[in-house]
């Protein structure tokens, strides 16, 4: 039977890592990949694992780039430190990799909350990852954020999900807001985007309609509205910034993008 590595990355997560860790304490490997915590995180996590890693962070897919290839088993599973595996979801992957995987990767679809509440609409209830794959082939595209999977293979479902216990306070979601936008602009500067009015207009107002009206968003009540309207402002950050680095680049003085550490 094929063993299993969890890998974990983390930043001063000790209010999520534990709950996190809880889950996954079955796996044959837990590797926790820190940059450079500063609370509790790591004294946590070695009340589970003694496979801890350091490395300095760039972003989300290269920290978990350079991860895999450490991790001592054949199959891997990444599990944020927001994220929890499911009692149904444990049980699926021991049962696949009890036989004989068809696939080469899987992916999972997440149930997410927000502020504490479920979200069943605006199109989160759509979302999923590719987090179970073979350690060999697979690795994350070279994105600054929202990075998938990229496997050369046959790529399949799992029926198990993730809870993905996302924003719990508006100062988390500002901190990651800046992180987030700067690196969506950094991708679209990479695209060879340049901004236009419709991006900075048309483009906020079309993804508040889409999520809270077409995805029926207004049926997640306050915390829908509120969602839906901080992912408007994320869109027209995120032009706004690539106007600022187009800005930046050209020459012009007195523009800063800001930090993009984690």
């Amino acid at each position: 039977m094929p063993k299993l590595s969890v890998i974990i990355p983390c930043k001063n997560e000790e209010k999520n890592i534990r709950a996190c860790l809880e889950t996954v304490r079955w796996a044959d490997e837990i590797m926790v990949v820190d940059s450079g915590s500063a609370d509790r995180t790591l004294a946590i996590a070695r009340e589970f694992t003694d496979r801890i890693l350091t490395h300095p962070y760039i972003n989300s897919a290269a920290q978990k780039n350079w991860a895999i290839p450490q991790a001592a088993h054949e199959w891997v599973l990444i599990v944020d430190c927001d994220e929890r595996v499911t009692a149904e979801l444990r049980a699926e992957i021991q049962t696949l990799l009890a036989g004989q995987p068809e696939c080469d990767g899987y992916r999972i679809r997440r149930d997410n909350w927000f502020f504490g509440r479920r979200i069943r609409h605006c199109g989160w209830d759509g979302d999923d990852v590719l987090r179970l794959f073979r350690r060999d082939i697979g690795r994350y595209e070279s994105k600054h954020v929202h990075a998938d999977v990229i496997i050369p293979g046959r790529v399949g479902w799992l029926r198990g999900r993730l809870e993905h216990h996302t924003y719990r306070s508006f100062d988390q979601y500002l901190e990651k807001f800046i992180r987030y936008t700067t690196w969506g602009a950094l991708d679209l500067r990479d695209q060879g985007i340049r901004p236009r009015w419709w991006h900075l207009t048309a483009r906020p107002l079309f993804r508040f309609l889409r999520m809270y009206v077409w995805r029926r968003g207004f049926l997640d009540g306050q915390a829908g509205l509120i969602l839906c309207g901080l992912a408007a402002f994320n869109v027209f950050m995120k032009y706004a910034k690539l106007w600022a680095i187009r800005r930046a680049e050209a020459g012009e003085e007195g523009v800063e993008i800001g930090r993009t550490e984690w």
